[in-house]
């Protein structure tokens, strides 16, 4: 059974190498006779590998696109290349950060000790230019997503804002990336309530094995959930400003959620905020409509500042 098995992962490799093998060629490769290679052929039919046989001089047997994907062999250097291409479309942001994660957690966990050495040392001579994406903790995140997947609680150590490190006990919900950081949305087992923590601060411990049934999120929307708890939870000033645009465009253009208030068709109350008055003035100037603050001091004296500069800038220029 066990030399059987052996012969059917060689005849699937060999099929993963190239587009056509006559029955002589897989016989000749494996040490079979074509009888052999034939009922190798039905088995791995059974198993769910689509392979095609091509009669003929000229044909031959072929790995097929099937309705299902079925589990793939990698060598060395194929297995390293995956794992690495993985991260990057993480480090990316490329709307498949998730899927990449949960994917590379399935890979790593059954890689090699030597090919996970090489998979680091890859990460550690590779230099990204510094912008405003921080480098992410690949192994954190793997850690995370894996534990998503498989409904498993999760320990981990966490850096509050302070500074402070304290360790906390969470059933994993969702991974959430927005701007420039991971968010993890759980259930808190210490406060019995939702948590959004974020990733870059989280040190996983070792797996607990325990599992735990998802509960429904708040409001049945993870990624607004974590986002509004983000920003408002952080915000320093607030402010009221009225927007001469329908409610609609303005929301659209903001990616963040925010109260909008409907006044008519033209314009629109916003409440928003930000830790820095002059960072979002100059951002709602990209809204590329007018503004008038109703309640904010900060931003009011913010927007002055900001056309000091303007006209300052444009001083020297001619009319």
């Amino acid at each position: 059974m066990l030399k059987t098995s052996a012969r059917l992962l060689d005849m699937l490799s060999l099929l993963q190498l190239k587009r056509d093998w006559t029955s002589s060629e897989l016989a000749g490769r494996l040490g079979v006779s074509t009888r052999t290679v034939r009922a190798d052929i039905g088995k791995l039919r059974s198993l769910g590998y689509p392979v095609d046989a091509r009669p003929g001089v000229a044909g031959g047997y072929r790995l097929a696109a099937g309705t299902a994907m079925p589990p793939l062999l990698l060598d060395d250097d194929e297995a390293v290349a995956v794992a690495v291409g993985l991260g990057v479309v993480a480090a990316r942001r490329l709307g498949v950060e998730e899927t990449s994660l949960t994917a590379l957690a399935k890979l790593e966990q059954v890689l090699p000790s030597r090919l996970r050495r090489r998979v680091e040392a890859v990460r550690e001579a590779t230099s990204i230019v510094p912008g405003v994406e921080p480098p992410l903790d690949l192994s954190a995140l793997g850690a995370v997503a894996a534990a998503i997947r498989g409904r498993e609680r999760l320990r981990f150590g966490y850096t509050k804002p302070g500074g402070d490190e304290e360790a906390r006990h969470a059933e994993p919900q969702r991974l959430v990336t927005w701007g420039a950081l991971w968010y993890l949305l759980a259930w808190d087992l210490d406060r019995d309530d939702w948590r959004v923590f974020r990733v870059d601060r989280m040190v996983p411990r070792a797996p607990t094995g325990a599992r735990f049934r998802p509960r429904a999120v708040p409001g049945d929307d993870a990624v607004e959930y974590v986002v509004g708890r983000v920003s408002k939870g952080t915000w320093k000033y607030r402010a009221r400003v009225l927007v001469h645009a329908p409610a609609a465009t303005v929301a659209a253009k903001i990616p963040i959620p925010v109260d909008v208030e409907a006044v008519d068709g033209s314009t629109c109350r916003v409440e928003l905020g930000s830790d820095d008055p002059d960072r979002l003035a100059l951002w709602m100037t990209q809204l590329d409509v007018d503004v008038e603050v109703i309640d904010g001091d900060e931003l009011a004296v913010a927007f002055d500042r900001l056309a000091t500069r303007f006209r300052r800038a444009a001083g020297g220029a001619s009319p």
